[in-house]
C-alpha cells in the first residue's frame, strides 16, 4: 500500500471511528448482553445462574408468548402492506401537485415527529367512543391505522424521492405514444420504485415487529390480551415480573425472526424484479 492511500485509509478511518463507537456502545454491546442475559437465570438483585437453554424453552411452552407472536405478525401484516399503499399514492398526488409542494410535503410529514405517547392519547380518545378498541377483532387494525398515520410522512418521503428520479422526459413521451395512467405506474414508475419500495418495506416491517408505544398508551394489549405484542410482553417480562432472562431471551427471538423476515423480503424482491 502507498503512502497516499495509507493516509486515505487512516483520514476515512478517523472520520468513522465516532460512529463505529458509538454503535458498539450502543447497539453491539446491548446485544451481547442480552444475548448473554437469554442463558441466564437473573433478576435484579440477585446472582447470574446459568441456565443454557432453559429461557428458550420455557417460551416456546408459555401460551402467552405464542399467543403474542401470533398477534405480532397479525399486526404486521396489516400495518406493513397498508402503509406503503398509503405512502406510494400519498407520494404520487404529491408529486402531481403544481403549486404549494412544500407545504404539503410538511403538512404530511408533521404526524411523523409528533410525539408517540401525545399521538396515542388524541387517537385513543378518537377511537373509545366507537368500541374499536374494545373489540378483539378491530383492536389490531384501529392501531394499524394509528401507527400509519404516525410513520407514513418518512415513507411516503423516500418514496417521492424515487419518483423524482425518474426522468419526466420518459414519461411524457409514453403519454404522448398513449399509454395511460395505470400503464405509466406499472411499466416505468414501479420498476424504478422497486429499491425505494424495498427501504420502507424492511423499515417499517422492523418498526411493526417492535410496536410499543401505541399499544403502552392505548390498549395495554387488551382488550383479553388481543394487542398484546412481543415488545409489549418482553416490557412486562423485564420490567414488571423481573424476569430479566426470559425477556432477553424473548428479545433476542424477535431480534431472530425480524432478521428471518428480512432476509426473506430480500430475497423475494430479488427474485421478482
Amino acid at each position: 500500500m502507498t503512502v497516499r492511500r495509507w493516509r486515505e485509509a487512516c483520514t476515512i478511518l478517523a472520520f468513522l471511528l465516532p460512529v463505529l463507537v458509538v454503535f458498539g456502545a450502543f447497539r453491539f454491546l446491548p446485544m451481547l448482553g442480552a444475548a448473554g442475559l437469554s442463558v441466564a437465570d437473573y433478576r435484579p438483585g440477585g446472582e447470574f445462574e446459568f441456565a443454557g437453554a432453559d429461557n428458550y424453552t420455557s417460551l416456546l411452552q408459555d401460551r402467552i408468548f405464542l399467543t403474542s407472536l401470533r398477534t405480532t405478525l397479525t399486526y404486521v401484516a396489516i400495518y406493513v402492506p397498508l402503509i406503503v399503499v398509503v405512502a406510494l399514492g400519498t407520494a404520487l398526488l404529491l408529486h402531481s401537485v403544481p403549486w404549494g409542494r412544500g407545504l404539503f410535503r410538511a403538512a404530511l410529514f408533521a404526524p411523523y415527529v409528533t410525539s408517540l405517547v401525545l399521538s396515542g392519547v388524541i387517537w385513543k380518545w378518537v377511537l373509545e367512543p366507537g368500541g374499536f378498541l374494545r373489540s378483539p377483532s378491530a383492536v389490531l387494525p384501529a392501531l394499524a391505522v394509528v401507527g400509519v398515520w404516525k410513520g407514513f410522512g418518512y415513507a411516503m418521503l423516500i418514496l417521492l424521492a424515487g419518483i423524482r428520479n425518474v426522468p419526466a422526459d420518459c414519461l411524457e413521451a409514453a403519454t404522448v405514444d398513449g399509454a395511460s395512467a395505470w400503464q405509466r405506474f406499472r411499466h416505468m414508475l414501479l420498476p424504478s420504485l422497486r429499491p425505494a419500495i424495498f427501504f420502507v418495506v424492511v423499515v417499517e416491517t422492523i418498526g411493526a415487529f417492535q410496536v410499543f408505544d401505541t399499544v403502552y398508551v392505548m390498549t395495554s394489549g387488551g382488550p383479553m390480551q388481543s394487542s398484546y405484542t412481543l415488545a409489549y410482553l418482553i416490557y412486562d417480562y423485564g420490567f414488571k415480573y423481573f424476569e430479566i432472562g426470559r425477556a432477553a431471551a424473548a428479545g433476542v427471538v424477535l431480534w431472530a425472526i425480524v432478521l428471518l423476515v428480512s432476509l426473506v423480503q430480500r430475497r423475494a424482491f430479488e427474485r421478482n424484479p
